[in-house]
């Protein structure tokens, strides 16, 4: 199951929790099996079928080019990032 870790600004949601893990196999599948367990999460996570703007996914120490279609494997650590810009 993927381990999810949870970005501080949604912990209030988690009650505390840094770490959880969640069924998916895709990122959206993973934001919506993480809505599911704890209310509001989603919202906090996308805007319609996107990420959030200034919100990265980072899927097994990879930055997503694909967003909430990228991929999960079972045991793949996901975190979600404020996005960082260069130039």
């Amino acid at each position: 199951m993927p381990r999810v870790f949870v970005p501080p600004s949604l912990r209030d949601l988690t009650d505390g929790l840094a770490e959880v893990d969640v069924e998916g196999g895709t990122v959206v599948a993973v934001i919506e099996a993480l809505d599911a367990r704890f209310p509001g999460a989603a919202g906090r996570l996308r805007q319609g079928d996107s990420l959030k703007p200034g919100l990265a996914v980072v899927v097994d120490g990879e930055a997503s080019a694909m967003g909430l279609l990228q991929k999960v494997g079972p045991e793949a650590e996901v975190h979600f990032l404020p996005a960082i810009g260069g130039g």
